[in-house]
């Protein structure tokens, strides 16, 4: 089976191998990576066992409706009905907008473009977003905003050997990508200079030369720091700042009223820290910065990212060899996913839904009247917030967990108790999925064809490599089938994957996103092919911005960011600061890595980080169980001691439901430019079980 994996953004090409012993039917696997560019024949521990959970997961094979509290298989044909049935009634009582959509970033291309359209051309809702708003919308929102473009990465992977400076921030690479880390120690080897942001020790700060232990949620203060010590020690790029950006009289004034003894104590990082950090970068003659969840997953983190955006500016470190941005995306199609109508203000090509001719030109393809679409809908969370003011009625969920994915989960889970209609589509038995009154047994990845999109902006083919089990169907076809239902079936009228694609590209022609120079057979002689793509035969863009910005005059735009402290702050009831992330050997909510025997051995429960002078305060041992609680709910997991991590903060991972679902005590406060809930910031107090 010739296939990629299905987690992180660098989506690592491999070959898995099933063999069945002729005496007992029992199969072994085995896996063997193949070349790409991003990930060079490598394979971290989470794509040699994704196979796992295909195989040996509690697989959904036959759609299933919630009788008297209990599952019971029925036929395709009734789970349409139904379907139909449900949704239609809650749109003639209550508006078409009762309806809501909500997707995710694992999806294909080819799912994800379909899923935007089934919202709006067969449900007809505005009401349609997805599980990567919670990943990307900050970096996504900032680079359009200043540089016109959101592409993970404005320049290819190959440049990260070339930097000399490279500025990692809120970015456990180490751990949440673990392939790509070859090209940093290879820049490391030839002399680069490596600063890691973090507030606690990772594999990826221990490979920095410098950590900067910055307390949680002031990334931005710490990046006003660093642009003030460039601005008073000369090292700003005056040809590249007057020539290519705007905003600069405004910034250069804001930074000089800053008070660096200021900042330091905002920070946690002392001037001289700040110092080093900032002359490294600045006096390099080349450099990249990459940012991830720990700098977006903020309430600024739509400014904290425009920040980190002037520190490339403002030295002109974008647009040539060795320099340039990145957002490390955390889903394998969390780029692609939002490039073609998942998310709430979006259609195909990066294309906005409020705008007139992004409507007609989208409308025109789908052979429907402008008036037709729908306006803008809401982000993921606010969707929640509808469903719990029984605002949206009935909800349709592919691919996705929401009920772990979601901050405040105890809010989340009232709300999706409170629907009328709760459908589900996925391959397995989800905490989303035990509650909802439909499931459609949907194909994994090693049964689903379609395009994905990596971190740089790389568009790869990824095959099926084996038959769909049972009655679970591909996405796509699941999607075609229940708009044939709803009596829109004449919009989705695809024989095949690729027919779909081919779509997509043309809805996307002359958008930002632009695959029409695309296709199949390309990706199939070319191995990937690099986002915008105008025509057939050109090479795509490898590097982002040589000679412009795509907004007025051509000009990036500097941002005056001011210093300011997180939405939730500690006192006496709540005294330290709770962070969240990832571990190595689990994904997300930890739906497909907890299914699978060898990564769910490795990390079989939550636990939370906390430093031993910390820890001693409040009556802890190490390795006990603990109580951690916030002003919306209490859970309780693992103590680990870690003298790194800073003294006000605990982390806690991601990936488990239930009890330790640390998304019980996130709170739902967002980011006012891009909706992003403030995931790496709340305020928890934390004591003894026994």
């Amino acid at each position: 089976m010739d296939t990629q994996c299905p987690f992180c953004s660098v989506q690592c090409k491999m070959q898995v191998i099933q063999e069945q012993n002729p005496t007992d039917g029992r199969s072994t696997f085995s896996v063997i990576p193949t070349y790409n560019a991003a990930s060079e024949g490598r394979l971290c521990i989470k794509g040699v066992y994704a196979h796992e959970h295909v195989f040996m997961g509690d697989r959904l094979l036959h759609p299933m409706q919630k009788k008297d509290g209990h599952f019971v298989p029925i036929s395709w044909e009734a789970a349409y009905e139904l379907m139909a049935s449900k949704f239609t009634a809650l749109g003639e009582q209550y508006g078409k907008h009762a309806v809501g959509v909500y997707g995710g970033g694992s999806l294909t291309n080819e799912s994800a473009y379909l899923l935007g359209k089934f919202a709006r051309v067969a449900l007809q809702t505005k009401y349609i977003d997805y599980n990567g708003r919670f990943c990307m919308s900050a970096a996504a929102s900032a680079g359009v905003k200043v540089l016109g473009i959101d592409r993970g990465l404005t320049n290819q992977i190959a440049d990260i050997a070339l930097a000399d400076c490279i500025v990692l921030a809120g970015t456990n690479i180490a751990e949440c990508q673990p392939t790509l880390m070859p090209f940093f120690k290879r820049a490391k080897a030839r002399g680069a200079f490596i600063i890691a942001i973090d507030p606690r020790e990772t594999g990826t700060t221990r490979m920095a030369n410098l950590h900067l232990k910055v307390k949680p949620g002031m990334d931005a203060t710490l990046v006003n720091g660093m642009l003030k010590i460039l601005l008073d020690e000369g090292l700003v790029d005056q040809t590249f700042t007057r020539e290519r950006t705007q905003g600069f009289a405004e910034l250069e004034a804001h930074l000089a009223a800053l008070d660096l003894a200021g900042i330091a104590e905002l920070t946690g990082i002392s001037i001289e820290l700040i110092r080093q950090a900032a002359m490294a970068y600045g006096q390099a003659a080349t450099g990249m910065v990459f940012t991830a969840r720990g700098v977006e997953q903020q309430t600024d983190g739509h400014m904290t990212v425009r920040n980190f955006l002037n520190l490339v500016l403002l030295t002109g470190k974008i647009g040539k060899p060795g320099c340039g941005y990145g957002a490390v995306t955390g889903q394998g199609n969390g780029q692609g996913g939002r490039e073609h109508g998942q998310k709430a203000d979006q259609l195909p090509g990066y294309r906005l839904i409020e705008n007139p001719e992004d409507r007609a030109y989208v409308a025109s393809v789908w052979g429907i009247d402008p008036a037709e679409l729908p306006g803008k809908g809401v982000s993921a969370y606010e969707m929640m917030v509808k469903a719990h003011k029984q605002e949206i009625r009935g909800l349709f969920v592919m691919a996705s967990n929401p009920l772990l994915s979601n901050p405040n989960a105890n809010l989340v889970e009232a709300a999706l108790s409170k629907l009328d209609f709760l459908v589900v589509a996925d391959f397995l038995m989800s905490e989303t999925a035990q509650m909802a009154d439909l499931i459609l047994p949907a194909t994994a990845f090693l049964e689903n064809a379609g395009t994905l999109t990596n971190f740089e902006g790389r568009v790869l083919l990824r095959e099926a490599g084996r038959p769909a089990p049972g009655e679970a169907k591909p996405d796509w076809q699941i999607l075609c089938e229940l708009a044939e239902e709803l009596g829109r079936g004449k919009y989705f009228r695809y024989e095949r994957v690729e027919d779909i694609f081919d779509e997509l590209r043309l809805a996307s022609r002359g958008g930002v996103a632009d695959y029409y120079g695309i296709t199949y057979d390309r990706l199939r002689a070319e191995e990937g092919v690099y986002w915008p793509c105008p025509e057939l035969g050109h090479p795509g863009v490898h590097r982002l911005f040589e000679a412009s910005f795509p907004l007025p005059e051509g000009r990036a735009l500097l941002t005056t960011v001011a210093n300011h402290l997180p939405k939730e702050q500690v006192d006496e009831q709540f005294p330290l600061i709770l962070t969240t992330g990832r571990v190595l050997s689990h994904y997300l909510t930890g739906e497909q890595t907890r299914r699978s025997p060898h990564l769910a051995k490795r990390d079989e429960e939550s636990f939370m980080e906390i430093h031993p002078e910390t820890a001693g305060k409040y009556s802890i041992t190490d390795d006990s169980v603990v109580k951690i609680t916030s002003r919306r709910g209490t859970i309780q997991v693992r103590s680990r001691f870690k003298s790194s991590i800073r003294t006000d903060t605990i982390f806690v991972p991601m990936h488990w439901g239930a009890d330790q679902n640390v998304n019980v005590l996130t709170h739902d406060a967002l980011d006012p430019f891009c909706r992003m809930p403030g995931f790496k910031v709340c305020a928890v107090s934390v004591s003894s079980t026994i």
